[in-house]
């Protein structure tokens, strides 16, 4: 299945909801923002959420800094 993170092309090998995508971008256990398709995922529906063919993401990872 093809998709689109932050404008890069990604191949994943099979079906798989949001939050498996960010444990596979090592991002599962950081706080980030999801737009998916121009619409904001909240955190809670991340598991929810199964990916499709063409999507286009923006993973936006917050940084706290002084």
């Amino acid at each position: 299945m093809n998709i689109h993170v932050n404008g890069e092309a990604q191949r994943l090998a099979g079906p798989m909801n949001l939050s498996e995508l960010l444990v596979l971008l090592q991002l599962g256990d950081k706080r980030v923002a999801v737009e998916l398709n121009g619409r904001i995922v909240p955190r809670s529906r991340h598991a929810q959420t199964v990916l499709a063919e063409g999507d286009e993401l923006l993973i936006v990872q917050a940084i706290g800094g002084g």
